[in-house]
């Protein structure tokens, strides 16, 4: 089954949000993106809709967890190499992001994390498959 994804976050401030992810290089699709609501575009069949937490409670009978103080999710990407990884999270931190936890290699794969400003935490990694251990 071939489909499409459509993560959903809450965020505070929609603007700095959206501006974090810009500088990381993300861009929206227009079409979803308004003063509630932007679409933020990871490839072709993927995408996070960062809505303001007003907005995002009009979906949930649940309260919205703050995720400065509890995890619900980890949300990860990879990129094409180590360096990209560092270069990426180097650039998060440079902003309002906070180094989540320690880079781990693993050999085939290596990963680093952060959380942005609303506190979610972003594993961004790289991984080579022709590397990934055999099973015996």
């Amino acid at each position: 089954m071939k489909t499409d994804i459509y993560i959903n976050l809450p965020v505070k401030d929609l603007n700095k949000t959206k501006a974090f992810f810009s500088e990381l290089g993300f861009s929206y699709n227009p079409i979803f993106t308004d003063e509630n609501a932007a679409c933020m575009i990871l490839n072709e069949h993927a995408c996070v809709m960062l809505l303001k937490e007003t907005f995002f409670k009009t979906f949930i009978k649940k309260e919205i967890s703050d995720a400065h103080k509890t995890t619900e999710v980890l949300l990860a990407i990879m990129l094409k190499s180590r360096g990209e990884v560092d270069e990426f999270v180097k650039k998060a931190l440079a902003m309002d992001a906070t180094e989540a936890r320690e880079p781990r290699d693993h050999g085939f794969m290596y990963d680093r994390a952060f959380s942005d400003p609303d506190g979610h935490i972003w594993e961004i990694g790289w991984m080579d498959m022709s590397q990934f251990p055999k099973k015996e």
